[in-house]
C-alpha cells in the first residue's frame, strides 16, 4: 500500500496515524504542490493530499482512505459500529477536517509554508485574525467535551481522536498549542495523543525539519 503525500499535511498525518494504530504498513511517497508523480496524479486527479494506492485500486481524500482501511482491517475497531458512537466519530472527523484544519491552515500556511517553502510572504494579518478570532471558540468547545477517560467517543481510542489531534500538530508547529492554564483538559489530551507511537515519530521528524 502506497500513501502519497507529506506528513506535514494534517490529512496525510491523520491517515498515517490511523494506519499505525491498525498495524497497517504504508509506504510513503513524497508528493505535494506541483508533484508530477504519475501514481499520485492517477490516484488524485485534483492533486490533493493524500492519495492512496493498493495494487490497482486508487483513492484520494483522507476520510475515504480511512474508511477503506477500516473495512479492509476491521480490528481494532477505530470507527465504532454502534450507530450513535459512529455518528459522533464522523462528526469529530468532519469538525477536524473542515473547521480545525481550516483555522490551523491559515496559521501554518501563512507563517511557515508560504515564506519557508514557497519563498513568498504569507498573509500574516489572516493568520493573526484566525488565531485571535477563530481559534478560541474551537479550544473552548473541545475543553468542554473531552471526557474524563481522555477519549472523545466511547471512552476508547477512535478515529475521532486521531482526526482532531492531527491539525493541532500543525497549530503546535507555529507555537499556538493550547495553554494548560486556560484549557487544561485539551492541553493534556493533545499531549497524550501526540505522545502515542502513531504520532510521535512523525511529529519528531517534522519538528526536526522545521528546525533545520
Amino acid at each position: 500500500m502506497i500513501l502519497y503525500g507529506n506528513s506535514m499535511s494534517p490529512f496525510v498525518r491523520k491517515v498515517l496515524a490511523f494506519a499505525a494504530e491498525k498495524g497497517i504498513q504504508l509506504t510513503v511517497k513524497n508528493a505535494g504542490l506541483g508533484s508530477t508523480d504519475p501514481g499520485f496524479l492517477a490516484a488524485s486527479p485534483f492533486r490533493k493530499m493524500p492519495a492512496f494506492e493498493d495494487g490497482d485500486y486508487r483513492l484520494a481524500d483522507s476520510s475515504a482512505i480511512i474508511h477503506y482501511l477500516e473495512a479492509l482491517h476491521p480490528s481494532p475497531e477505530l470507527i465504532p459500529a454502534d450507530p450513535k458512537l459512529r455518528g459522533q466519530t464522523i462528526w469529530f472527523d468532519e469538525f477536524a477536517d473542515t473547521i480545525v484544519a481550516a483555522c490551523g491552515g491559515k496559521l501554518f500556511f501563512n507563517r511557515i509554508v508560504s515564506p519557508r517553502f514557497l519563498g513568498k510572504p504569507g498573509d500574516l494579518a489572516m493568520a493573526d485574525a484566525a488565531e485571535a478570532n477563530e481559534m478560541p471558540p474551537l479550544l473552548d468547545y473541545l475543553e468542554g467535551v473531552i471526557p474524563a477517560s481522555g477519549f472523545l467517543v466511547g471512552d476508547r481510542l477512535t478515529l475521532a481522536d486521531i482526526a482532531v489531534t492531527s491539525p493541532f500538530v500543525n497549530i503546535g508547529h507555529v507555537g499556538c498549542a493550547p495553554c494548560a492554564d486556560r484549557h487544561p483538559k485539551l492541553a493534556a489530551y493533545l499531549a497524550a495523543m501526540i505522545a502515542r507511537p502513531s504520532f510521535a515519530g512523525w511529529v519528531a521528524r517534522e519538528q526536526k525539519a522545521l528546525a533545520a
